[in-house]
Protein backbone atom coordinates (compact mmCIF):
# COMPACT_ATOMS: atom_id res chain seq x y z
CA UNK A 1 0.00 0.00 0.00
CA UNK A 2 1.16 3.22 -0.64
CA UNK A 3 1.78 5.57 1.83
CA UNK A 4 -0.81 7.76 1.04
CA UNK A 5 -2.70 5.15 1.10
CA UNK A 6 -5.95 5.91 4.09
CA UNK A 7 -6.41 2.41 4.92
CA UNK A 8 -5.73 1.59 9.07
CA UNK A 9 -4.57 -2.09 10.23
CA UNK A 10 -4.52 -1.73 13.84
CA UNK A 11 -4.21 -4.21 17.10
CA UNK A 12 -6.99 -3.58 20.05
CA UNK A 13 -8.25 -5.33 22.89
CA UNK A 14 -11.47 -5.43 23.37
CA UNK A 15 -14.47 -7.49 23.08
CA UNK A 16 -15.27 -8.50 19.67
CA UNK A 17 -18.86 -8.39 19.79
CA UNK A 18 -18.90 -4.65 21.40
CA UNK A 19 -17.74 -3.55 17.95
CA UNK A 20 -20.16 -1.19 15.28
CA UNK A 21 -17.75 -2.04 12.41
CA UNK A 22 -19.06 -3.30 9.07
CA UNK A 23 -17.93 -6.91 9.58
CA UNK A 24 -17.04 -9.16 12.42
CA UNK A 25 -15.15 -12.23 11.59
CA UNK A 26 -16.35 -15.68 13.48
CA UNK A 27 -13.48 -17.63 13.81
CA UNK A 28 -16.22 -21.12 13.94
CA UNK A 29 -15.64 -24.41 13.26
CA UNK A 30 -16.60 -26.55 10.66
CA UNK A 31 -20.63 -26.95 11.37
CA UNK A 32 -21.41 -23.23 11.72
CA UNK A 33 -23.08 -24.13 14.51
CA UNK A 34 -21.44 -22.47 17.03
CA UNK A 35 -19.38 -23.89 19.82
CA UNK A 36 -16.45 -22.27 22.41
CA UNK A 37 -14.36 -19.36 22.32
CA UNK A 38 -15.01 -16.40 20.53
CA UNK A 39 -17.60 -18.73 18.07
CA UNK A 40 -20.01 -19.10 21.08
CA UNK A 41 -19.58 -15.33 22.48
CA UNK A 42 -20.54 -14.37 18.73
CA UNK A 43 -23.28 -16.52 18.71
CA UNK A 44 -25.02 -16.03 22.36
CA UNK A 45 -24.67 -11.94 21.75
CA UNK A 46 -26.51 -12.41 17.65
CA UNK A 47 -29.24 -14.28 20.02
CA UNK A 48 -30.56 -17.47 18.25
CA UNK A 49 -31.75 -16.34 14.55
CA UNK A 50 -27.68 -15.81 13.80
CA UNK A 51 -27.60 -20.10 14.85
CA UNK A 52 -31.06 -20.44 12.17
CA UNK A 53 -29.36 -18.50 9.47
CA UNK A 54 -26.03 -20.47 9.88
CA UNK A 55 -28.03 -23.77 9.27
CA UNK A 56 -28.79 -22.45 6.16
CA UNK A 57 -25.22 -22.52 5.25
CA UNK A 58 -24.27 -26.14 5.04
CA UNK A 59 -21.19 -25.88 7.01
CA UNK A 60 -17.96 -24.39 5.95
CA UNK A 61 -14.15 -26.37 5.16
CA UNK A 62 -11.41 -24.75 6.58
CA UNK A 63 -9.56 -22.22 4.84
CA UNK A 64 -13.00 -21.10 3.57
CA UNK A 65 -15.39 -18.39 4.71
CA UNK A 66 -19.18 -17.47 4.22
CA UNK A 67 -21.20 -14.35 5.34
CA UNK A 68 -24.36 -13.73 7.33
CA UNK A 69 -26.37 -11.06 8.86
CA UNK A 70 -25.36 -9.94 12.56
CA UNK A 71 -28.94 -9.72 14.15
CA UNK A 72 -28.32 -8.26 17.90
CA UNK A 73 -25.10 -7.59 17.35
CA UNK A 74 -23.44 -4.31 16.84
CA UNK A 75 -22.00 -4.82 13.37
CA UNK A 76 -23.67 -4.99 9.96
CA UNK A 77 -22.62 -8.46 9.03
CA UNK A 78 -20.89 -11.70 10.42
CA UNK A 79 -18.41 -13.10 8.49
CA UNK A 80 -17.33 -17.11 9.19
CA UNK A 81 -14.73 -18.66 9.16
CA UNK A 82 -13.08 -21.86 10.24
CA UNK A 83 -9.15 -22.17 10.48
CA UNK A 84 -6.98 -24.86 10.93
CA UNK A 85 -6.36 -27.18 14.00
CA UNK A 86 -2.32 -27.04 14.63
CA UNK A 87 -0.76 -30.12 13.72
CA UNK A 88 2.94 -29.46 14.06
CA UNK A 89 2.89 -26.45 11.02
CA UNK A 90 3.91 -29.66 8.29
CA UNK A 91 0.11 -30.32 6.97
CA UNK A 92 -0.64 -26.87 5.28
CA UNK A 93 -1.69 -24.55 8.20
CA UNK A 94 -0.09 -21.68 7.35
CA UNK A 95 -1.84 -22.39 4.13
CA UNK A 96 -5.14 -22.39 5.30
CA UNK A 97 -4.89 -19.94 8.29
CA UNK A 98 -3.83 -17.41 5.60
CA UNK A 99 -6.74 -18.10 3.62
CA UNK A 100 -9.33 -17.47 6.17
CA UNK A 101 -7.88 -13.55 6.20
CA UNK A 102 -8.11 -13.56 2.81
CA UNK A 103 -11.24 -15.33 2.05
CA UNK A 104 -12.66 -12.93 4.69
CA UNK A 105 -11.69 -9.91 3.10
CA UNK A 106 -12.54 -10.90 0.18
CA UNK A 107 -16.40 -11.78 0.96
CA UNK A 108 -15.95 -8.11 2.75
CA UNK A 109 -14.90 -6.43 -0.51
CA UNK A 110 -17.94 -8.16 -2.71
CA UNK A 111 -20.57 -6.64 0.01
CA UNK A 112 -18.44 -3.03 -0.28
CA UNK A 113 -17.80 -3.20 2.99
CA UNK A 114 -15.01 -0.44 4.90
CA UNK A 115 -14.67 -2.02 8.08
CA UNK A 116 -13.66 -5.66 9.29
CA UNK A 117 -12.57 -6.69 12.49
CA UNK A 118 -10.81 -9.91 12.87
CA UNK A 119 -10.40 -12.34 15.99
CA UNK A 120 -7.06 -14.02 16.88
CA UNK A 121 -7.62 -17.50 14.29
CA UNK A 122 -6.87 -20.91 15.42
CA UNK A 123 -5.10 -19.94 18.69
CA UNK A 124 -7.29 -20.77 21.07
CA UNK A 125 -8.31 -24.56 21.19
CA UNK A 126 -7.03 -25.54 17.64
CA UNK A 127 -3.58 -24.77 19.35
CA UNK A 128 -1.92 -22.66 16.54
CA UNK A 129 1.33 -20.87 17.93
CA UNK A 130 0.06 -16.80 18.94
CA UNK A 131 3.44 -15.93 16.83
CA UNK A 132 3.29 -17.79 14.31
CA UNK A 133 -0.61 -17.37 13.61
CA UNK A 134 0.31 -13.45 14.09
CA UNK A 135 2.51 -13.20 11.85
CA UNK A 136 0.49 -14.88 9.25
CA UNK A 137 -2.58 -12.64 10.09
CA UNK A 138 -0.59 -9.66 9.22
CA UNK A 139 1.00 -10.63 5.99
CA UNK A 140 -1.99 -12.29 4.55
CA UNK A 141 -3.86 -9.23 5.38
CA UNK A 142 -2.23 -6.53 4.14
CA UNK A 143 -1.08 -8.96 1.01
CA UNK A 144 -4.88 -9.11 0.31
CA UNK A 145 -6.07 -5.28 0.84
CA UNK A 146 -3.67 -4.29 -2.04
CA UNK A 147 -6.41 -6.18 -4.49
CA UNK A 148 -9.42 -4.45 -2.21
CA UNK A 149 -10.62 -1.10 -3.07
CA UNK A 150 -13.62 -0.67 -0.31
CA UNK A 151 -12.10 -2.39 2.86
CA UNK A 152 -10.35 0.49 4.60
CA UNK A 153 -10.04 -0.41 8.08
CA UNK A 154 -8.99 -3.72 9.52
CA UNK A 155 -8.76 -4.11 13.39
CA UNK A 156 -6.94 -7.47 15.36
CA UNK A 157 -8.82 -8.11 18.07
CA UNK A 158 -7.38 -9.29 20.82
CA UNK A 159 -9.34 -10.88 23.68
CA UNK A 160 -5.23 -11.10 26.01
CA UNK A 161 -2.43 -9.11 26.41
CA UNK A 162 0.06 -11.84 24.83
CA UNK A 163 -2.28 -11.67 20.89
CA UNK A 164 -2.45 -7.72 21.68
CA UNK A 165 1.78 -7.36 22.56
CA UNK A 166 2.63 -9.71 19.57
CA UNK A 167 -0.04 -8.03 16.99
CA UNK A 168 1.33 -4.75 18.29
CA UNK A 169 4.92 -5.38 17.70
CA UNK A 170 4.23 -6.93 14.10
CA UNK A 171 1.97 -3.92 12.98
CA UNK A 172 5.16 -1.29 14.36
CA UNK A 173 6.68 0.40 11.78
CA UNK A 174 10.37 -0.98 10.97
Amino acid sequence: MAENDARVIEAVQADITKLAVDAIVNAANSSLLGGGGVDGAIHLAAGPALLAECVKLNGCPAGEAKISGAYRLPCKFVIHTVGPVWRGGGRGEEKLLASCYRKSLLLAEERGLESVAFPNISTGVYGYPKDKAASCAIASVRDTLKSCASVRRVLFVCFDGENFALYRKGLAPA
